[in-house]
């Protein structure tokens, strides 16, 4: 029996359906990535009085994890002592910072009172990457300028590599000078030890 004209265009549009993953589309921009995350982070704001920290968090992992390049940004907050550290406790420090870092956003947007953000339409190329300019504008209209280094990583995926706290202050850098010391001192074991510390004081701060 010949295959009815409603049958025929749902076979095609199966058919076409399988056919999709061939053509993904173009991974976000830098600027669309950070767009995004603000997005995700508003939506988390704006429910924040009714969740938990633990509910923050699960909210916004998903979101920190594809906007940041946590491995990396381990490596570049501890710095050049990171080659002498075995390969087990670099893997313990990468997590650790991973769960510190996506604490912090849990931690800090926490309420909604109205914020909003902006993000510049145009990234500004610079020599370790982009800069993607942001600002949030507080309930006051106060703007506080939060800038993002992005870089592409080997798939072609933008990442953050990076924070500039009011513009300039690299998050990173100042994360490096707390935790070259403590590495000093307590070796890896003590630098886990103060992240996974800094942790749970944002979880019952």
């Amino acid at each position: 029996m010949p295959l009815s004209r409603r049958a025929l265009l749902l076979a095609l549009s199966v058919s076409t359906l399988a056919l999709r993953p061939a053509f993904a589309a173009p991974e976000a921009g830098p600027g669309a990535l950070i767009e995004r995350f603000y997005a995700d982070l508003l939506a988390v704001m704006k429910e924040a009085k009714r969740l938990s920290f633990a509910a923050r968090y699960d909210r916004v992992a998903p979101s920190v994890s594809r906007t940041f390049d946590l491995a990396l940004m381990a490596r570049i907050a501890i710095g050049p002592g990171w080659a002498q550290i075995a390969a087990d406790q670099q893997q313990r420090l990468t997590d650790v910072f991973s769960r510190y870092t996506i604490s912090v956003y849990a931690n800090r947007f926490d309420d909604f009172g109205g914020e909003r953000f902006e993000v510049d339409a145009k990234p500004t190329a610079g020599p370790n990457g982009v800069i993607v300019g942001s600002r949030i504008i507080k309930t006051n209209g106060e703007p506080v300028a939060l800038n993002y280094l992005m870089r592409q990583d080997g798939s072609g995926v933008w990442k953050v590599i990076d924070v500039y706290l009011s513009g300039t202050i690299s998050e990173l850098a100042t994360r490096r000078s707390e935790f070259v010391a403590v590495l000093q001192r307590g070796g890896a074991d003590g630098l886990v030890r103060m992240i996974e510390q800094r942790t749970a004081a944002l979880r019952t701060g």
